[in-house]
């Protein structure tokens, strides 16, 4: 996707879209470093827009595991579609806050892994606090919640609902960015 639809999206949807250019190899790195790939069987990548971590992801994930993304704006959603052909990619249509109702209906229970890309910030307190709450109830115990955000203005939501957190910052991402892992 050209950066000008990127930005596009951004101005348009700016209560939805927090960035107005995708994110780094660099926020990559930082968001996938302690993903134990050798064990993860399934991730959720909560808003990942035109899949700036996807193909990390996928190119780091077993053969038997499978990757749920769940985009709700309809531009980012179509390019998904038509970028991702992995087989252990399933792309959704849908809302963060449905995570319990799409892992249903995939018959899943639970998830080892969640990469958020949500900008909580420009959230209502409460669809904030729904997508935290829906994330952590998807996880395993002992999986992860990983999230980035370019301020730290979400960190107390964050601690609230999962009560740990490691914090990272990458200066090499415009704009630089906080990455935020939990332990369920």
């Amino acid at each position: 996707m050209a950066k000008s639809k990127f930005i596009a999206q951004f101005f348009t949807r700016g209560n939805k879209v927090g960035s107005m250019a995708p994110s780094s190899r660099f926020l990559a790195k930082k968001m996938l470093q302690h993903i134990p790939f050798d064990k993860v069987k399934v991730l959720v990548e909560l808003g990942p827009g035109t899949g700036a971590f996807t193909p990390f992801l996928l190119d780091r994930m077993n053969a038997n595991a499978t990757l749920i993304l769940i985009e709700l704006n309809d531009v980012f959603y179509h390019e998904l579609v038509n970028k991702i052909k992995d087989p252990r990619a399933i792309i959704v249509h849908g809302s963060a806050t449905d995570l319990p109702e799409i892992l249903k209906k995939l018959n899943l229970e639970k998830v080892d892994c969640v990469l958020s890309s949500l900008p909580l910030a420009i959230f209502t307190p409460q669809l904030a606090e729904r997508v935290l709450h829906a994330s952590k109830d998807a996880l395993n115990d002992g999986g992860l919640y990983i999230q980035f955000q370019y301020s730290m203005q979400s960190k107390k939501k964050i601690f609230r609902q999962f009560g740990n957190l490691k914090l990272a910052f990458t200066p090499l991402n415009f704009p630089p960015a906080f990455v935020y892992t939990c332990t369920k």
